[in-house]
Formats: structure tokens, C-alpha cells, sequence
């Protein structure tokens, strides 16, 4: 009996392996898109299903499917290839989150499906989302794919910030000395030369939003991609204002208002389905130079200043922009009425030791939550994933991970 024991556990040991190297080289293959939807992410959560890894108390294979993740994003420099695992780890993730959450508690069935309805996924992905009783490797794979998906989320919006920086530097050099006025009607490609760093800029963003595109990039991803560069960018740009007196004048404000018209004309273009919430990002540089750019100065209140044109700014912000324009003798300055009063509101900040800093820190990370998926998602076309799975589980390992 112990010989039968022993040839019945070689015998499934040697079944495990061979599932475990079919999924393997599942992974390996470059699968591609089907009416952008990421095949792989698919393919390996129905393999995770039916080959019962998530319900398994033992099992190398979300090792082994970690390190070729791992080593799939070597080159840092290739966004494509950033992209293309970007969409399929995010993808398998959000599936494998949805099977290993319980079910809300609830005792009317009704209630549970109007649940997984809420989460705006198709007919056809309630199909394939199975809830399993997930065991220890299944959730520890879960976290770890998590980590993952915000190390590449996080490595694609790293790169185009190196890109950006020399351009954004450029853009602040070659801003208009305060010598020569410049005004806005003046400054676009192909009068003025120093403007085509901008269209640089945007030349970078719209690669970068192809690529993403291409890849099946869940949208809501794309959003929060560019939500963190425009992040950078106004720091970037606000921060240069505040460098001294040459910065903050009205042929500046011209020239940077123009370079602010373009983003927001890109914003206005691609839509808010990938744009997101980028545009409101550049809040600070937009009401700085709405200030620089602005008629009769001296005329406005203190009141008009913080509360309708300047409202984001804090009162330390304000008082070195008015104070570094003071010495700009081509317009209108503040009042000295609105200096007093800000200077009292100052003293009595002064021991606020949050309220001291002027420039901007280097915040611009902004975080995303799988359920965030949920409403990117509902924009797949899930009736397709079926007859996809169907048409790549015809070649070669596909074949035996459906058996």
C-alpha cells in the first residue's frame, strides 16, 4: 500500500509540473491584444481557475510567474514593453482581487449580483470572474502582484519625467528677458523658436499616450499617469517664478500662458476618458501667471487677489510673487494697501511652521487603487475575451492549460 501511495503522489507531482510548465510558457509567449483586451492576463487567471492554483495550500508557480514579471521590465527604458506589462498585471490583478474578495453579506442572491454589477463589469466577465477560498500563496502572490503593478506604473511616469526635465528647464531659460516685451499673439511655432520646446513637450506626451494605448492600458491608469507629470510640471514651473525678479514679469507670464494653452489644448484633445484630472494639476503656474498677466494690479483688493484669482496660493506664495514683480516697471504693481494687509496676515502665520516653505515639494506621486480599475474596465469589450481565450488556446501550451 505504500508503494501505491508513493507512485500516487509521483504521479501527481509529475501532473503539477506539467501544468505549472504550460503556464510558464503561456507567460513567455508575446500573446498580444484582442479588441483591447490583454489575453495574457486572461488566459493565466483562467489557468489559475482551472488548474485550482488559487485554492492550493502549496505551489511554486506564483514564484515562478513573479521572477519572468521581474524580468520582463529589466530594460526600464522600454515603454512598450513597461506598457504591455503594465495592462496585463493590472488586468490580472483586478480578476484575481475580485475572485479572492467574499461576497457583501447579504441573503438575498439578487443583492449579490447587483453588487458585482456596481462594479460596472459586463455580462460576460461575470463569467469569468470565479470567488474562490484563496489560500496562503494566492494572497501572498496577490500582494506582491500589487507591488508590482505600482513598480511599473511608477517606472513609466519616472521616464517621461526624465525626458521632460531638460525641456522644462529650456522652456524656463529661454523665457523672454525682462528687457523685451513679448506678448502672446507673438509666440508660436514657427515665430518664435524658443516655443518649440513646448511642442516638445507635448511631442513626449503623445508618444508616451500612444504607447499606452496601444498596450490596452486600463484608462484610468492613463489618467493618473498624466495627473503625476502635469503634478511635476507645475511644480517645475512654479517653483522657477520664485528663482528671482527676471522671472516674474509680464513677457514671462506671456510666454509661459502660451505654453499653458497648449497643455490645456492637448488636455481638451485627448479627452477626459485618458486626460483625467490632469489640467487641474497645473493649478499653482496657472493662477502665478494669471497674476504676472493681469491688467491694473493696483486696482484689485486683497480679497480679489486670494479669493478669485490667487485662491490655491498660500499667503507666503503670494507675498514673494507680489514681491518679486515689485520690481517690474512695464506694468501696474499691488497696492501698497494689499502689501500691508498680507504682511499682517503673514505676522500672524509667522508661527505656523507649515505655512514658512514657498516652493513646492516633489509630491507629485499620485497613488491608484485596484477598485479604480473598476470603472476603466467596464469600457473593455468582455464579450470577446471568450472567443479570444478560444483562439489562442489552439497553439502549442494554450492547448493543454484548457484540457
Amino acid at each position: 500500500m505504500d508503494m501505491v501511495i508513493d507512485r500516487i503522489e509521483e504521479a501527481l507531482d509529475i501532473e503539477l509540473q506539467k501544468n505549472d510548465a504550460a503556464l510558464i510558457e503561456c507567460v513567455m509567449e508575446d500573446i498580444g491584444f484582442s479588441h483591447g483586451i490583454p489575453v495574457l492576463a486572461f488566459t493565466i487567471y483562467k489557468c489559475l481557475l482551472n488548474r485550482k492554483y488559487l485554492t492550493t495550500e502549496k505551489t511554486t508557480v506564483f514564484d515562478r510567474l513573479l521572477k519572468i514579471f521581474n524580468s520582463a521590465i529589466q530594460d526600464r527604458d522600454d515603454d512598450n514593453q513597461m506598457a504591455y506589462w503594465l495592462a496585463n498585471a493590472s488586468t490580472l490583478l483586478f480578476l484575481i482581487q475580485k475572485s479572492l474578495r467574499p461576497p457583501p453579506p447579504t441573503l438575498l442572491l439578487g443583492k449579490v449580483e447587483e453588487r458585482f454589477r456596481s462594479v460596472n463589469l459586463a455580462e460576460d466577465a461575470l463569467k469569468i470572474v470565479q470567488q474562490v477560498e484563496a489560500k496562503n500563496p494566492a494572497l501572498v502572490f496577490e500582494q506582491q502582484l500589487t507591488e508590482y503593478v505600482e513598480k511599473v506604473y511608477g517606472i513609466i511616469c519616472d521616464n517621461l519625467k526624465i525626458k521632460l526635465g531638460p525641456l522644462l528647464s529650456l522652456c524656463i531659460n529661454q523665457a523672454p528677458p525682462k528687457s523685451k516685451g513679448v506678448s502672446i499673439s507673438e509666440i508660436s511655432v514657427g515665430k518664435d523658436s524658443r516655443f518649440n520646446y513646448w511642442q516638445g513637450i507635448l511631442n513626449h506626451l503623445n508618444t508616451l499616450l500612444n504607447t499606452l494605448k496601444e498596450n490596452s492600458v486600463p484608462s484610468i491608469i492613463i489618467q493618473k499617469i498624466f495627473a503625476q507629470i502635469f503634478s511635476c510640471i507645475n511644480m517645475e514651473l512654479f517653483n522657477s517664478l520664485l528663482r528671482g525678479q527676471e522671472w516674474c514679469t509680464i513677457s514671462n507670464g506671456e510666454y509661459m500662458k502660451a505654453g499653458l494653452a497648449e497643455l490645456e489644448h492637448w488636455c481638451i484633445l485627448v479627452k477626459e476618458m485618458y486626460a483625467g484630472s490632469a489640467w487641474d494639476k497645473l493649478k499653482h503656474i496657472r493662477q502665478a501667471i494669471g497674476f504676472l498677466t493681469i491688467d491694473e494690479k493696483r486696482m484689485l483688493t486683497y480679497d480679489k487677489f486670494s479669493n478669485d484669482l490667487c485662491p490655491i496660493l498660500s499667503r507666503q506664495q503670494l507675498y514673494l510673487l507680489w514681491t518679486l514683480y515689485w520690481g517690474d516697471n512695464s506694468d501696474g504693481r499691488v497696492s501698497s494697501n494689499v502689501m500691508s494687509s498680507l504682511r499682517i496676515l503673514m505676522k500672524k502665520d509667522s508661527d505656523d511652521a507649515s505655512s514658512n516653505s514657498f516652493l513646492l515639494d516633489d509630491n507629485s506621486r499620485i497613488p491608484f487603487s485596484v477598485d479604480d480599475l473598476s470603472t476603466s474596465l467596464q469600457e473593455k469589450d468582455f464579450a470577446n475575451v471568450e472567443p479570444a481565450l478560444l483562439q489562442v488556446s489552439k497553439y502549442g501550451a494554450f492547448r493543454f492549460l484548457y484540457n
